[in-house]
């Protein structure tokens, strides 16, 4: 039975994460800081601070006991948001963001590593967002620690490829989630339509490339939107890509 380990599994797109590979037929390890609140024969919970590098470790060496010492995919889904201008923003709201976004992935990546090394076919998939197609004001400490996500993503990408390990990551817009919750202009502007299912879609594509072509693919967008605005950052120079923000997001 394949295994797929996921942070900040408690409710939203890890929630959806793992009811989508639990109806596929998955061995699903659920962590969270948060209480796991459903249930499952294949369903495994447990405790995971992910800024606490020895929370990782236990956590993937508590799910790979299970799973007989392999795992085939790791989702570094757990993420948090702050809103509002930075200058008004609280020290200790912006540290937690990046213990979370940054620090949180990072040691995620590390640790789960072995693991997938020593698993074929396995993927890191890491929780990246479109809010890393150009900065956006008023959520700006949210949307760097997306940049790194995506830099990080890439970097492994190559740095891995040797141990067989395919990385990739997921570009969303606003999901139906409490990460929505936010003042932004964006969230106004282009509405909160996508669901933690449709997420959770893109999750088991990404892990499930069609041939070598599809192998290849890096970043992967949920709906027609955050698809076009990746194209539009791939394709347009930075002012028409600054343009284009400053519609959606102000």
């Amino acid at each position: 039975m394949k295994s797929i380990f996921i942070s900040g599994a408690a409710q939203g797109i890890g929630r959806a994460v793992a009811e989508k590979f639990l109806l596929e037929g998955w061995q699903v390890g659920a962590y969270d800081i948060a209480s796991i609140e459903y249930e499952h024969l294949n369903l495994h919970k447990g405790r995971l601070d992910v800024t606490k590098a020895e929370e990782w470790e236990s956590a993937l060496a508590d799910f790979a006991a299970v799973t007989g010492g392999t795992i085939d995919v790791v989702d570094n889904n757990a993420g948090i948001i702050i809103d509002g201008p930075l200058a008004k923003a609280e020290e200790g709201d912006v540290e937690k963001l990046i213990a979370v976004n940054v620090a949180g992935v990072t040691l995620g990546a590390r640790a789960a590593h072995p693991y997938l090394k020593r698993t074929p076919g396995a993927h890191l998939v890491n929780m990246a967002s479109a809010s890393a197609v150009y900065g956006q004001p008023n959520i700006a400490v949210y949307s760097a620690s997306k940049f790194y996500v995506v830099g990080l993503t890439e970097s492994l990408e190559l740095e891995w490829r040797r141990d067989g390990i395919r990385v990739v990551d997921i570009w969303p817009l606003w999901a139906k989630t409490s990460l929505a919750q936010v003042d932004a202009a964006s969230t106004r502007r282009l509405g909160v339509r996508i669901t933690p299912e449709q997420v959770a879609e893109a999750v088991w594509a990404a892990v499930h490339p069609k041939n070598r072509w599809a192998r290849g693919k890096v970043h992967y967008g949920v709906s027609a939107l955050d698809k076009a605005l990746y194209v539009a950052k791939s394709l347009a120079p930075d002012r028409m890509t600054r343009f284009l923000t400053k519609i959606v997001a102000g």
